[in-house]
């Protein structure tokens, strides 16, 4: 992979929202072990088309996400494939936290005692970088938690698996299309009370390569072949107009 065209280090539950343009490649990297990344995808020109979370799982008969697989949006299309990933599980099921749960678990702390350490949830830090956007809380999606893993036993109960990421660990997206790209590195909603300790995470942007014939995510799944065709067709005649 070439040079990064973009690079910014989040910290402190770091909030974050660009657009990212069709053929690049967005890679997260944990810098200490322990991180998660809470994610949301929208079509950057058609914003009503979004990530879809029981299409993606559905159509894979997957629980979680790794590499090989793809992100689906609610129009039968692709907005992001998993390209490298050295983690091996993303929980793709349990959504973000809520300062209800925040307060609960950790305690109140205040901007003005905290600072940037102060204690936030996922939840608001997606509805301030929607704001930016003009969005807000009809907006809100089922969400990814890159990084973090959750299970579940024979009676559907959901457990989360401390240690899933270790430093140095990557997982990387090609968006199939230009994406609004809204994230935040609040802890994930099922982790352990105690300390509130959101973990630092490298974010990076660099241009991708064209998809060949035996591109991995292309070929994992029928249904994936299916999709990566008709965000083919969007594109080829949206250029057209």
């Amino acid at each position: 992979m070439n040079e990064a065209i973009y690079k910014v280090e989040l910290t402190g539950a770091g909030m974050w929202s660009k657009i990212i343009g069709k053929g690049k490649v967005l890679k997260l990297t944990d810098l200490q072990g322990g991180a998660n990344v809470s994610m949301m995808l929208y079509n950057a020109n058609e914003r009503t088309e979004r990530y879809n979370m029981p299409d993606t799982l559905k159509g894979q008969q997957v629980f979680y996400l790794c590499q090989g697989l793809c992100l689906h949006t609610d129009m039968g299309r692709l907005i992001a494939s998993v390209t490298e990933d050295t983690v091996g599980w993303h929980d793709a099921v349990c959504g973000a936290s809520d300062a209800e749960e925040v307060k609960a678990k950790y305690g109140v702390l205040t901007y003005q005692d905290g600072r940037n350490d102060w204690h936030r949830s996922g939840m608001e830090c997606f509805l301030i970088e929607l704001a930016k956007w003009g969005m807000g809380e009809r907006d809100l999606m089922p969400n990814m938690n890159f990084f973090s893993k959750v299970v579940t036993d024979e009676e559907g109960k959901l457990s989360y698996v401390p240690g899933n990421s270790n430093t140095g660990n990557s997982v990387s997206l090609r968006m199939e299309m230009d994406a609004l790209v809204v994230m935040n590195t609040c802890q994930h909603p099922l982790a352990p009370g105690g300390e509130y300790a959101s973990k630092p995470v490298l974010l990076e942007v660099f241009e991708g390569a064209a998809i060949r014939d035996d591109d991995e995510c292309l070929n994992s799944h029928p249904e994936n072949a299916r999709a990566f065709l008709n965000t083919f067709h969007y594109h080829e005649l949206k250029a057209s107009l």
